[in-house]
Formats: structure tokens, C-alpha cells, sequence
């Protein structure tokens, strides 16, 4: 999305920065937004990098990756323009700590002095002075983005879950599952009244696990017949293939903190309880949990930001006069 609204960061420094066109251009409306035009040499300017690296393209590819480029560059001074207009509805402001901590930040980034920062921006033809009031108007559309689409950024523990399981898939990384059970043991050749009578205990162990307020360890270490029962039913982590079919079947099906219904093994009747499962070769959820939490933020954040502005383009009156099929005009009557 290389001119979307979500990517307003790019433009602190780069989009701060551009060097003019060197090519003298006869000046166009490239479009009216709400009565404010967008020149063709405004658009121009923003796309200059682009169309540098166009050089480097085979020449019958240049004019249709030129079109391209404009067609971006020009949706996003667009998309610029109808939040600029809304900022002038809102009570947002930008004081001078805010664009100093701004001006730091990039210094950091591309490792330069005060003196070199100020050297690039005089040689771009803008004073400090200017960059300075540029960056204050970026920064207030990132307030109001923030403003508009913080309600809607909701991210659950799920979410979470289901990111982590799908990063380790992306990465080729197995899953492994950490289980505990509790075991209702059966004779080696048991009758079925036998079979029955363990099966109803292990529904009742099962449905007494599920109470609020059970702790599944401590009732394993309680009643559980097997040889794992002093450590609370503990079997560690399993990775597919290493459990009968059955029990793994039923394992894998698990959600952390779920409790299974009773399953038949050759040693009995167990209950399961999958206590977590990571990716082997990932670094635990848990450790990676606040990473992923900030990456589906701001994935979220992304998709309404850009709702947002396609809300404010569509309630402006746009004339795209390069692209005409992207206007959004009034209907007229014949």
C-alpha cells in the first residue's frame, strides 16, 4: 500500500525531503479536491524518487510504471488533502515538544547531526523553519487517525493464538502441545460393565474439572491412576505422532485451557487438558505475545485509517482530471 493514508510516516522525512524535478514542466491541474487544487507538477515532485528508478526498467515497461506511480502519488496527496480539511473541523494541535521529540527521531533514524539535518532541508530549498510546520502537519493527521479509529482496534487473546499458529505454519515450524491428564485405568482385559462403570467416573472427573474454580493439577494429583498423577497429570509437550491416534486426535483438537471429554486409550479412560501449544523453533507464546499484540494493532489500525479516509473522499467532491474514472463528482441532471 506505497500511498495509502496509514503510510503518512514515510513522508517525516522522505516525502519532507524531495528534491525538485529537474526537467522543467509545463504545469497542469492534476486535480480539484473541494475547490483546492493539486498541481501536476506537485505530484510530480512527491513521485520524483520513483521516477528516477524508472530508469532502470526495460523503455517499453517506463510509460505504463509511470502512470502507475502517478495514479498512486496523486491518491495520496488526495487522501492528504480530505484529512487536512477535516483537521480544520477538529480541535487538534500540535505544539513545539511534540514536533522537537519528531525532529529527534529522525535525526536517529538516518544518524544525523542537527547541522547535517539542517544542511539536507536547505538543500531540498526548504529552512528548518518550514520542515518544522510540514512535520506539525503530519503529525496532527496521525492524531486524527488515532482519534478516529482507536475504538475499533480490538485485539483478543484469540487473535493472538491464531496469529502465533499461523506464523509458525508460514515458517514451516511444527506444533507441539503440552498436555495434562487424568487417568481412570482399566484392566488389560476388562469386561464391558467394567469399560462402562470407568467411562461414567471419567465423565464425572470431567464434568468435576470443568467447575469454575478447579484446578485440573491438583484434582490429577488426587485421582488420577496413573503413573503421571503426583505431578498433576503432567505428560510435558507432544508433537504430532508421538501419542496413540486417538489421544492425539483428540490433544490437537484442544484450545489452551481446554478440557477434553473422556478418551478410550488401551491403558483406560482420560481427560485431557491442554495446558499450551508453541511452535518448536519459536520462541514461546508467551515471549512473543507483546509483538504480536502491537504487529495485529497496528494491522487493524491500518484497515480502519484507511476506511476513514475512504469515508472522507467519498463525502468530498473530487475531481480527478488525470484519472478521471477515480472523480468522485456530484450527479447532474440532464
Amino acid at each position: 500500500m506505497s500511498q495509502t493514508p496509514l503510510r503518512l510516516s514515510g513522508f517525516l522525512l522522505a516525502a519532507l525531503l524531495v528534491r525538485p524535478a529537474r526537467a522543467e514542466v509545463v504545469d497542469r491541474v492534476a486535480a480539484v479536491v473541494n475547490n483546492e487544487i493539486v498541481t501536476l507538477s506537485a505530484v510530480q515532485k512527491r513521485a520524483v524518487f520513483e521516477f528516477q528508478r524508472l530508469d532502470a526498467e526495460a523503455p517499453s515497461d517506463r510509460q505504463k510504471k509511470r502512470e502507475e506511480i502517478t495514479r498512486r502519488t496523486l491518491d495520496g496527496i488526495i487522501d492528504e488533502i480530505v484529512l487536512d480539511q477535516e483537521l480544520k473541523e477538529s480541535k487538534i494541535t500540535i505544539d513545539d515538544k511534540q514536533v522537537d521529540l519528531s525532529v529527534q527521531e529522525v535525526m536517529k533514524r538516518y544518524n544525523f547531526t542537527p547541522d547535517q539535518l539542517a544542511q539536507a532541508v536547505a538543500n531540498e530549498g526548504l529552512t528548518m523553519a518550514e520542515y518544522r510546520e510540514q512535520m506539525r502537519k503530519q503529525l496532527a493527521r496521525y492524531q486524527l487517525l488515532r482519534e478516529k479509529v482507536q475504538k475499533k482496534i480490538k485485539v483478543s487473546e484469540a487473535d493472538v493464538r491464531s496469529e502465533y499458529d499461523r506464523m509458525a505454519r508460514d515458517e514451516g515450524k511444527e506444533i507441539e502441545i503440552h498436555i495434562r491428564h487424568i487417568l481412570v485405568q482399566l484392566p488389560q482385559n476388562a469386561t464391558p460393565a467394567e469399560v462402562e462403570k470407568a467411562e461414567e467416573k471419567a465423565k464425572a472427573l470431567a464434568a468435576e474439572a470443568r467447575q469454575p474454580g478447579v484446578d485440573f493439577a491438583e484434582l490429577a494429583k488426587k485421582k488420577s491412576e496413573g503413573s503421571s498423577a503426583a505431578d498433576g497429570g503432567d505428560l510435558g509437550f507432544f508433537k504430532r505422532g508421538a501419542m496413540v491416534p486417538a489421544f492425539e486426535a483428540i490433544a490437537f483438537a484442544l484450545k489452551p485451557g481446554e478440557i477434553s471429554d473422556p478418551v478410550r486409550t488401551s491403558l483406560g479412560w482420560h481427560i485431557l487438558k491442554l495446558e499450551e501449544s508453541r511452535a518448536v523453533g519459536l520462541p514461546p507464546l508467551s515471549e512473543m505475545k507483546t509483538q504480536i499484540e502491537d504487529k495485529l494493532r497496528a494491522e487493524q489500525a491500518g484497515r480502519a485509517s484507511a476506511q476513514y479516509v475512504q469515508q472522507l473522499r467519498q463525502a468530498a467532491v473530487v475531481d480527478n482530471k488525470l484519472f478521471p474514472a477515480a472523480s468522485s463528482l456530484p450527479k447532474t441532471t440532464e
